[in-house]
């Protein structure tokens, strides 16, 4: 009696198939890949419950059936079993990874939250929303006002905004110096310098 024992042809499909990728065969890869994925798809999914993430944690099983078949052995189990196997330890390992980055980032931005001192220029953006600030930035004069509203509703940095507005890099920065001191007056903001 032989201690290796091949695969059972009719009930064990996707290991007959994984021979034949052992061997090269890409025409069995592809039949494996279009007849088995979506399972193997489903059983990811019902671990990771993310669609995109499944489908991440399925390319990266198949990619190492292609990259590394003999992996497989026929005489520990089924190939459709090693698969599932395979499956449901990458899916839980890419829970953990998302958990881990998750953890990595609330750390992140609870010590960066700690860390950031408000600032005139903060208070001035948090109360930028109100119609009160729109109003007083109204009342500025129109070379100030779009300097602020430039660099803080659309972002841009002082030598963006000089380029846009062909104006003087120095020009800039003075204007929404000054803008910025006309705004924390007319809000009564204190200027914490």
């Amino acid at each position: 009696m032989s201690s290796t024992r091949p695969p059972r042809a009719s009930g064990d499909a996707c290991g007959s198939l994984l021979l034949r990728v052992q061997g090269g065969d890409e025409q069995a890869f592809e039949q494996l890949y279009r007849h088995h994925a979506p399972m193997f798809l489903a059983t990811i999914l019902r671990v990771v419950r993310n669609r995109s993430l499944a489908e991440e944690v399925l390319q990266e099983v198949f990619t190492e059936v292609w990259t590394n078949p003999t992996r497989f052995s026929p005489q520990v189990g089924t190939g459709r079993a090693w698969l599932t196997t395979m499956c449901r330890r990458r899916a839980v390992d890419k829970v953990r990874s998302v958990q881990a980055q998750q953890d990595r980032d609330f750390t992140e931005g609870s010590r960066h939250a700690r860390d950031v001192e408000p600032d005139i220029q903060t208070e001035a953006l948090n109360h930028a929303e109100s119609a009160r600030v729109a109003t007083v930035l109204q009342k500025l004069p129109a070379e100030q006002a779009t300097a602020i509203a430039m660099a803080y509703y659309q972002e841009l940095s002082h030598s963006e905004i000089a380029t846009t507005l062909d104006v003087p890099l120095g020009t800039i920065k003075s204007r929404i110096r000054d803008g910025m001191a006309r705004l924390r007056a007319h809000l009564g903001v204190a200027d914490g310098r």
